[in-house]
């Protein structure tokens, strides 16, 4: 289910000037700052949602600001609720049946793969994480096997390959990784 509501992302190389787009980005338009935060090596994220052509004014305004500092920036129109759920939570499952994993070197990344794996097939996310040690993020789904290869392979798609660390899909998931990665 698409949530009506674009997302944007933008990461940069530096702090200040992470913090100076997302100035910027919230005084252009009217969109929601979701968060903003510091990641591995010294590299800053925003988020921003609202209507579409609120968050693309918001866009060009914290790309410009960003400048030469900006690594990625992402706009996702109609974002998949999921991914808003289970973003940087877990969102608990009462039974893993396949899991499926997608490991990237970057924030906006993460999220691009997980809107991509949600609108691709029925399953559910259980966590979008944006950022780990290192830089890197991931996002873990189930649902029956057949799903969570799709759906990983979307995600995968949806992304440059250098931003790909790794994918899985582990068709009969052990009941104990319930309790690492369901709960």
């Amino acid at each position: 289910m698409q949530a009506n509501i674009a997302v944007g992302f933008i990461e940069t190389s530096s702090i200040a000037k992470g913090i100076e787009a997302a100035d910027a980005m919230t005084k252009m338009a009217s969109v929601q700052l979701a968060k903003s935060y510091v990641i591995a090596r010294g590299k800053y994220v925003v988020f921003i949602k609202g209507p579409v052509g609120e968050v693309e004014s918001a866009m060009r305004a914290g790309r410009e600001i960003a400048g030469k500092t900006l690594l990625d920036d992402v706009l996702i129109r109609n974002v998949h609720a999921q991914v808003l759920e289970a973003l940087d939570k877990r969102v608990p499952v009462d039974a893993i049946e396949a899991l499926g994993i997608i490991e990237t070197k970057d924030a906006v990344a993460t999220v691009l793969a997980a809107d991509a794996a949600a609108k691709a097939a029925a399953v559910r996310l259980i966590e979008v994480k944006t950022a780990v040690p290192g830089g890197k993020g991931y996002v873990t789904m189930t649902a029956e096997p057949g799903a969570v290869r799709s759906a990983v392979a979307a995600g995968v798609q949806a992304i440059k390959p250098a931003h790909l660390v790794s994918q899985v899909v582990i068709s009969q998931a052990d009941k104990q990784l319930l309790a690492q990665v369901g709960k």
